[in-house]
């Protein structure tokens, strides 16, 4: 069943706020998505109820471990895998520079890595940095630029019994493509090589099953799938029995304290399960579950409900895109392709720059990004590193009325 747009809309606070009469636009979800009204009540419980470090006998503190307890089981449902291989940190970027030097402790020369030229730099630099620490060599897999998808016939030639470490995006910031990570990641275990999957791009829009997909690490960022500024971490029992700890001395060496160097912050984690929970109640707004079903399957059926509802804005904005002239979209057109992307768009508008674009629809209270998003590897083959390009994306509080705004202004600047 359809997504109640106006139900789930009034889930976010920041949605009902305007401008000098002027309503906001959201559409710079693909660097951060807005807040759902239970992370905000979740954070502010935590932080006023539960203010203090875990550990200790009184009831604070057992109120903050509780909230730990709880977010823990929250995440591992998110990627479907047991409690004990979830760990929290600020962001993605953080988290795999921090697992970086573990995985890599025992890299020699002669080893080498796998990257892609679709990635984030959070999945790129960490481990080039691991590399030249260690003097292993760096191997790259491209993708083709009329499919816009990573080059998997070329894996074969890539990767060898000297493959220590191979590193994938879910979903590009850039492209939008969903890459068949499946596939990279089972080449990747022939070898016995670790598996990284950056999941950033695709936790807001797809459902995330680590056990499926057979990786070893992968991250997703809280601020990005309607939560807080905090990641979460997946790292498989058998990353867990190579790599050492990074904990204090008096910790124990078990997870999640084993490779968690510090306090956490309680009411991010709070708030990051409170941002699961939204996910999951998508399914219980648009009919398709009950909301006594377990957190998994809720999460599902709220997963498919709002890709459902993304994949008709994903469509509105295309056609519409075919009727201005001069736009050169970087990413799937196709409309039969739609199901191997997520809704993120970046393109060029000829005769503007990116800048002068997302400065123009900011003046309309419209939110989009210039730039090239950290995507340094896409942006260097497409030789956008310089200039730059315009980047929407639409989530599932987006709704047409949003699509039909930007369509106009852009047909607008284009007429100018």
């Amino acid at each position: 069943m359809p997504l109640p747009i106006e139900t789930v809309r009034a889930a976010f606070p920041a949605l009902a706020l305007a401008d000098e009469g002027r309503p906001r636009v959201y559409l710079d979800a693909p660097a951060g998505t807005q807040v759902a009204g239970r992370v905000v009540e979740a954070m502010s419980h935590a932080m006023i109820r539960a203010c203090a470090n875990d550990g200790g006998l009184f009831r604070t503190s057992r109120a903050a471990g509780a909230i730990a307890e709880a977010a823990i089981a929250s995440a591992a449902a998110f990627f479907n895998c047991a409690e004990d291989e979830v760990i929290f940190g600020l962001n993605t970027t953080s988290l795999f520079f921090q697992m970086a030097p573990l995985i890599a402790h025992d890299w020699r020369a002669g080893d080498n890595i796998l990257l892609t030229r679709m990635d984030h730099d959070a999945n790129v630099s960490p481990w080039l940095q691991a590399a030249a620490a260690r003097g292993v060599e760096v191997r790259f897999l491209e993708w083709d630029r009329e499919t816009f998808a990573l080059k998997l016939d070329t894996l074969p030639d890539l990767i060898d019994a000297r493959t220590r470490a191979v590193a994938v995006g879910h979903a590009s910031n850039f492209l939008g493509t969903i890459n068949d990570v499946a596939a990279v990641c089972a080449a990747a275990r022939t070898v016995g090589a670790v598996s990284i999957v950056d999941a950033v791009q695709s936790a807001p829009h797809l459902l995330l099953d680590v056990a499926a997909i057979g990786c070893d690490l992968m991250a997703a960022s809280a601020y990005k799938f309607f939560g807080p500024h905090a990641a979460i971490l997946f790292i498989s029992k058998r990353l867990q029995s190579i790599i050492p700890p990074l904990k204090v001395r008096p910790s124990a060496d078990v997870m999640p304290t084993r490779l968690s160097p510090g306090t956490p912050s309680f009411e991010a984690m709070a708030g990051t399960a409170a941002a699961i929970d939204h996910l999951a109640w998508l399914g219980e707004a648009a009919g398709a579950v009950a909301a006594d079903a377990p957190l998994r399957q809720r999460l599902a059926a709220g997963m498919a409900a709002a890709q459902a509802h993304e994949l008709d804005l994903a469509r509105q904005f295309l056609s519409g895109l075919t009727g201005i002239r001069g736009v050169t979209l970087h990413g799937i057109a196709n409309p039969n392709r739609l199901h191997e992307r997520v809704a993120t768009f970046t393109f060029e508008l000829a005769g503007h720059s990116a800048d002068s674009i997302a400065g123009t629809l900011a003046a309309q209270n419209i939110y989009a990004w210039n730039g090239y998003y950290y995507a340094w590897e896409p942006a260097g083959v497409l030789g956008l590193r310089t200039r730059g390009a315009v980047r929407v994306g639409f989530t599932h509080y987006n709704n047409s009325a949003d699509v039909d705004t930007l369509l106009a202004e852009l047909a607008a600047i284009a007429r100018a």
